[in-house]
This record gives structure tokens, sequence and C-alpha cells, in this order.
């Protein structure tokens, strides 16, 4: 099936939203348990932790945050912050003190002042209105709130941006009055059907219908995300498995053994890992032991491997080979990993 999908949906009760982009899932958003990533709290700074680089925070309900590199806090301190992505059972969620309040046409962005509007908007008409626009509707606001106009703002009506910035000057000016008092959550993370509506864009369908992820193979292809194995073309697979310290990539070129083989499963993996990691919500140091290719060939994998990794929203750091001929980097856990109910 051509073109771009939403499936809007549930699966055991809970939401779910699935991106789909010519048949092939490329996003995922489940509902979760506990704070997600994107939820505004009130939290009290801990002692600071010798040797972490940071501080712990008291969060709601007895849970509890890590707060990194932070400057001028001191014990006891209520303070805001927005959690930043997800954490293994019993280690503290990360936290971040640059609070944004993002919806689908503003960022409001507290503590980095100015108007930014998305560099996909090159039409200068266009960014002069929406210039125009945002300085009207941000009139009186505090001179530390900032404001960022999204790429969606391009085909929008004027009328609904300016609603979405005053909705998010307004959420941030209450927020921002409200530090003093104990751990509380102040702003939840958007539900799965709300983050598509926000962070997916405009694309050429959204389905709601009760059979929206069967129809659009939204099921299956979870199924298979809960198999290490990945199929790869050409008879080529990859393997990823995640261990408590690390994810385990193995690439292997199946039946092919042609002198190419090794490098043709190695740049196949290399594309789909970015999709893979954040569709099964897979982070931190992931080492890769791709198939067997000779090491003169080793910056084609780079250029690839690179590109992917790119062009992929989640942050990523490349390391490179290690002595024994392994890949290594690390992407910033930004989710939950998928959890069993899923398959």
């Amino acid at each position: 099936m051509k073109g771009s999908v939403i499936a809007l949906g549930q699966i055991e009760g809970r939401e779910v939203a699935a991106l789909i982009e010519d048949g092939v899932l490329q996003d995922l958003a489940l509902e979760q348990d506990g704070f997600a990533t994107g939820a505004i709290l009130r939290g009290i700074v801990g002692r600071p932790v010798k040797g972490l680089g940071g501080v712990f925070v008291d969060l709601p309900d007895g849970h509890s945050g890590f707060l990194r590199a932070p400057k001028g806090l001191r014990p006891g301190q209520p303070i805001l912050v927005q959690v930043t992505g997800a954490s293994e059972d019993g280690k503290a969620l990360p936290l971040t003190l640059r609070v944004l309040f993002k919806s689908r046409y503003a960022i409001v962005t507290p503590g980095a002042p100015g108007l930014n509007i998305s560099r996909a908007i090159r039409d200068e008409d266009t960014r002069r209105g929406l210039a125009d626009l945002a300085s009207e509707a941000m009139t009186g606001a505090d001179e530390e709130l900032g404001l960022i106009l999204r790429s969606v703002c391009e085909d929008a009506a004027e009328d609904e941006i300016a609603e979405d910035i005053l909705s998010m000057r307004g959420l941030a000016e209450a927020v921002l009055g409200d530090i003093d008092g104990a751990p509380e959550l102040l702003v939840d993370a958007p539900g799965p059907h709300e983050l598509a509506w926000r962070d997916w864009g405009d694309v050429d369908e959204v389905d709601d219908s009760p059979e929206a992820l069967d129809h659009h193979g939204v099921l299956d292809q979870l199924s298979a995300l809960s198999r290490p194995e990945v199929r790869l073309d050409g008879g080529a697979s990859m393997w990823i498995e995640a261990t408590r310290a690390f994810v385990a990539v193995d690439v292997n070129t199946g039946a092919d053994t042609s002198p190419a083989a090794g490098l043709k499963a190695s740049i196949a993996a290399a594309r789909d890992l970015p999709r893979q990691l954040r569709l099964r919500g897979l982070g931190g140091m992931v080492i890769v032991d791709f198939a067997p290719c000779p090491k003169r060939d080793r910056h084609v994998l780079e250029q690839v491997i690179g590109k992917a990794f790119r062009a992929d929203a989640g942050e990523a750091t490349m390391a490179g080979w290690t002595p024994l001929g392994n890949y290594e980097l690390a992407r910033k856990r930004d989710r939950a990993a998928l959890p069993g109910w899923v398959a």
C-alpha cells in the first residue's frame, strides 16, 4: 500500500498509534504506565552524587529522577523538570531543566528567548507572515519565553496557529508560576493518539476505524518486532537482542556465499537498524557484529550507518570500530522498550 497512514487503535485496552509509509511501520506510540517522555513535573532536589555528575530529584508518588550537571541548585529546592526518556526498572528517570511546551504548531521555550521558524519553511513571504503572527501572539509575554514554529505551520490556517501559540503560552505561564510546593505532575505527557497528531505531521490518511491496526498490517509487524530475528533482502538476517548492559546485533548472510554477500547483508542491516531500534524502544550502547567483509569496505558501512542514523529522530553517537572488528554506537533511550502486551 503506497502513501503515508496514521493508524489509531487499541490493544489490550491501551492506546496505540502507528505511522506507516508504503506499508512499512516507521514509528509507534504506545500507552505506558508512569511518567512518559515529555511529562513536566515539580520535583525536589536531593543531594549531589559524587562521581555521577548530577543529583537525584524526588518526584511524585515516590518516584526518583536524575538530573545531570546541575548548577546552582541546593538540596530541598523545588524545581521544574521534564522527563527526557525511559529508564529501566529500578533506575531513576532521566530529567532536564530545559522544559519545553510543545504542540502541533508551536513550541514555547522558557529560558531560551527569541523566535525561530522551522528551516523546512523556505518561502520568504510565508516566513514573514508567520513572524508577524508570532510577534502578535507573544505580545506582553515574559521576555524569557521563546517560541519555535514547526514545519506544519506552512500549510496551516493562521487562526489555528495563533490559537496554538496562545494555548502553549498560557500553559507555560501557568506552570512557571507554580514552582513552589511538593512534588507534583504538572503537565502529563501526550497519549499515543495526541502524540501522533502533534508530532507526525501531515499524512495521506488518518484511520481510526476499529480495524485500522489490522487493516494496515500493524499487528503483524508488531508480532515480528517481538522476535529477535529481522529478515533482510536476499535471505540475510540480523538478530537484535537486548542485555542488561547493551544491545547486541548480529548480522548474517544466510545462504548467499558470493564474495559480496557480507557487504550486501551489512548494508541492508545498517539501513534498517535505526528503525528497528526505534520501534523496539531500545537504546543505550549498541554493539553490531556485521557480516564478514574486507576491511577496505568498512568506510562504506560507516557512511551508510551514519546516514541512516542522521535521518533518525533519536540522538545517536557513532563510536566506530572496536579492535575485535565490531561496530559500536550509542542511541538515546527516548522511549520504553516494547512491552509484552503488544505481541
